[in-house]
């Protein structure tokens, strides 16, 4: 079957109006890709509002057009898209798991998970956990570094509404730069041994390896950034610096201007006692971490805000 998406015409269009029991005008709108959406999301599929083979096979499986659906449910309370066209789904934390106090945000903060590529999943760890209100207010799906499955590659989830923090820095030289930042965590194993090894003994494939330049703190092998992960962080930060007025121009693009990718994804001590106000990873602000690492592609990115 023919993908479908936003501004697709015809008649498969059509048919999949009329699978979805919505009006049959061939064109897919606005009205289209919420219905899409909102099958996608009852259906445990990736809500991106286009039409491949996963969702075909599944309306067509399903005979959907003898379901009900209901037009009026609130899909904004499942997710909202940003002004930058990243759709944002809502998988809220149970509010004794994050801290609901107002600080303006002056800072933002990439950080990855050391983990696998569900973004859900890492939300529902930290409610199981009992480490407390630890987490990020967005969390950004990837890759399976074991397969390279795309399911959950570029979707980005809120951990927690807007104007919440919860922790995500640890112990650094600046008491209230936790509280006046946001955080996303982007999921992804990690640095890996020279076996391409992770940290819990798993082997990533060849296509979700990365072999750096340059050694990062003493690692050159890594979990891949996807493509799909640099865009979807891109609108993010965009989205983010609009909505909280933070310019992501000062810090990483300062220092990597100044003293290269390699040395600007590391220990800022300025940063660590919170003096800069902008775009930063934790490396600047803890030695012992390794989240985020110097993607020449991320960097790339961060050069073009």
């Amino acid at each position: 079957m023919q993908m479908l998406k936003l501004g697709s015409t015809g008649p498969e269009v059509i048919k999949l109006q009329k699978l979805l029991k919505i009006k049959a005008d061939g064109s897919f709108g606005p009205g289209t890709r919420q219905a899409v959406i909102r099958f996608q999301l009852n259906n445990n599929l990736t809500p991106d509002g286009v039409v491949g083979n996963g969702t075909w096979t599944l309306l067509l499986a399903k005979d959907y057009s003898n379901e009900a659906i209901d037009q009026d449910s609130d899909l904004s309370a499942q997710y909202f898209t940003t002004p930058f066209g990243q759709i944002i789904h809502k998988n809220f934390l149970p509010k004794d798991e994050y801290v609901q106090q107002k600080m303006k945000n002056q800072y933002i903060f990439l950080h990855h998970t050391a983990g696998r590529e569900n973004p859900y999943k890492v939300i529902e760890q930290w409610d199981k956990d009992t480490r407390g209100r630890i987490g990020t207010e967005f969390v950004l799906g990837g890759q399976s570094h074991t397969d390279s499955s795309d399911k959950y590659d570029g979707v980005m989830v809120q951990a927690f509404p807007e104007g919440n923090l919860a922790w995500h820095l640890g112990a650094t030289g600046s008491g209230h730069m936790n509280k006046a930042s946001v955080g996303l965590e982007i999921c992804s194993m990690g640095h890996l041994d020279k076996d391409f090894k992770t940290y819990v003994g798993s082997t990533v494939v060849e296509s979700q390896r990365i072999t750096l330049k340059e050694a990062f703190r003493g690692r050159i092998h890594f979990h891949n950034y996807s493509a799909k992960q640099i865009e979807e962080t891109e609108k993010w930060i965009r989205y983010v610096a609009e909505r909280d007025n933070i310019d992501v121009r000062i810090g990483l693009q300062q220092w990597i201007k100044k003293h290269g990718a390699t040395k600007a994804f590391d220990f800022q001590e300025d940063a660590y006692y919170g003096n800069v106000k902008g775009l930063l990873t934790h490396t600047n602000v803890r030695k012992d971490k390794m989240d985020c690492y110097p993607h020449p592609d991320l960097v790339d990115m961060i050069m073009s805000l």
